[in-house]
């Protein structure tokens, strides 16, 4: 038996990319995965919807809920919760997938795109975790897993953007809080990749066909995901990276993962100078809380 099966995993957003991936994964391993996204109809530019999502997980040999929600609303999401609940009888597992970006300065981020960075990201993954905490709390294989960074607090991370900054880093630190607040009860971490992954966001906002060419697939954060997903509850308050969590189960062929084989990869934002390769990390698979240093 899988270590997820019948484990119900409640995803916001997910109905592409990295999100996908992991809600693919996860109905890989067996479980009961909801997709909690907004995007109902196909768009013209943005592939998938919540109801290709659940196609997509059903071949994968899992149980699928699609519910469009919104989850800056917060009766969308107590609908969601509730028919994930309906449908499986718990959640046992939160994936905090759901963002939204703009790398813009300060003076050219209009305040209603501040307010959906923050509305989405931080807002947003408090919203979701909360609303599922009564039903994670029952759960004997409770976790919550953040797509957000490692809380690296160089200039170098705020200084070109800071409200998408804020916004990520919000979502990294209600996970530190979490992982100390729900200790031994459910285990919180946060996922984040090394170089950048293939996504809409990647090839409409940030670098076009050129920068989706030098990218991982999204499928490394997801097999990343179930990784940490099966283990135990005492695994927790962890900023893993993708490709240090794959190597310490074993893996050590990251080209399957290239789009382009070969290609020199870009580097994702957020990624500290101490992330060693994964042929160097002797089992590490990132960094946990921060240490303050004087100086």
């Amino acid at each position: 038996m899988n270590d997820l099966a019948n484990r119900t995993v409640f995803i916001s957003g997910g109905s592409r990319g990295i999100g996908l991936a992991i809600a693919v994964a996860c109905g890989r391993a067996g479980a009961n995965v909801v997709i909690a996204a907004k995007t109902d109809k196909p768009h013209p530019k943005l592939p998938g919807t919540v109801h290709s999502a659940t196609e997509e997980i059903q071949e994968a040999g899992g149980k699928a809920l699609g519910v469009v929600c919104d989850i800056r609303d917060g009766d969308q999401v107590q609908a969601a919760v509730d028919s994930a609940v309906e449908e499986f009888g718990g959640i046992d597992i939160v994936v905090n997938n759901a963002s939204a970006i703009s790398l813009t300065p300060t003076a050219k981020t209009e305040l209603k795109r501040y307010d959906l960075m923050t509305g989405v990201n931080t807002r947003g993954t408090f919203l979701v975790t909360k609303a599922c905490l009564p039903h994670l709390l029952k759960s004997d294989h409770a976790h919550v897993l953040t797509l957000s960074p490692p809380l690296d607090l160089r200039t170098l991370w705020f200084q070109n953007h800071p409200p998408y900054t804020l916004a990520k880093y919000g979502m990294s630190l209600l996970s530190l809080g979490w992982a100390g607040e729900f200790k031994n009860r459910i285990a919180v971490n946060c996922l984040w990749p090394r170089t950048t992954i293939d996504t809409a966001a990647v090839r409409n906002l940030l670098g076009g066909e050129k920068m989706a060419s030098a990218s991982r697939k999204p499928e490394i954060m997801g097999d990343a995901a179930l990784a940490i997903l099966k283990k135990p509850v005492g695994f927790s308050g962890w900023f893993c990276l993708d490709d240090l969590v794959l190597a310490a189960e074993g893996i050590t062929d990251f080209e399957q993962y290239s789009v382009t084989p070969g290609a020199k990869l870009q580097p994702d934002f957020f990624v500290p100078e101490t992330a060693v390769p994964p042929q160097d990390a002797n089992g590490a698979v990132g960094w946990r809380e921060p240490e303050l240093k004087l100086g």
